[in-house]
């Protein structure tokens, strides 16, 4: 008799930011957080949490000001721990919010060190005004190999009373 063993088809790497965060004011959770739980409450899919304490603490406009400083460097923070082994996984979510146009740096440090070729990418932000920005763009060009979808965008103000609107994208896409 053989046993086989069902695995998780679904991640959801994210990093979000709690504290200081603009319109929301000080969070113990942090906006990109609170999405990446609904998703994996709706699909199933396990986290991968990426985490830094390089802007723990920081208020608001000091962390953009060096937000924006770290893109414009192509700086890449360190994260803490390893990179996922995304090897049983076949859909990757990628949450973040929006810092200066794209994700925080501290993904793209991520990014190097894992490989999503011929994965479903779905990219989803929090964010106040810039949607999705940058990041499916930059998403595709990490990883030229992965097939990335369009995405999802929330406004960070929205999604502790967002679920629906997260569930009805989920939806559209079929889960």
């Amino acid at each position: 008799m053989k046993i086989m063993t069902i695995l998780a088809s679904s991640i959801v790497i994210f990093f979000s930011h709690a504290g200081d965060n603009y319109s929301v004011g000080n969070i113990e959770v942090g906006n990109t957080k609170i999405v990446a739980d609904y998703i994996s409450e709706i699909t199933g899919a396990d986290q991968y949490e990426i985490v830094t304490h390089k802007y723990d603490g920081m208020a608001y406009t000091p962390l953009i000001n060096l937000a924006k400083e770290e893109a414009n460097k192509g700086e890449l923070p360190p994260y803490e721990g390893e990179a996922p082994d995304l090897s049983k996984y076949d859909t990757v979510f990628i949450g973040g919010p929006i810092w200066w146009g794209t994700y925080p740096q501290v993904m793209f440090t991520l990014f190097k060190d894992i490989n999503l070729d011929g994965k479903t990418v779905i990219p989803f932000t929090t964010h106040e005004g810039s949607g999705l920005a940058n990041t499916v763009q930059d998403v595709k060009k990490a990883f030229p190999k992965a097939n990335v979808k369009h995405g999802f965008a929330i406004y960070g103000h929205e999604v502790r009373t967002g679920r629906a609107k997260v569930e009805k994208w989920l939806k559209g896409l079929g889960y």
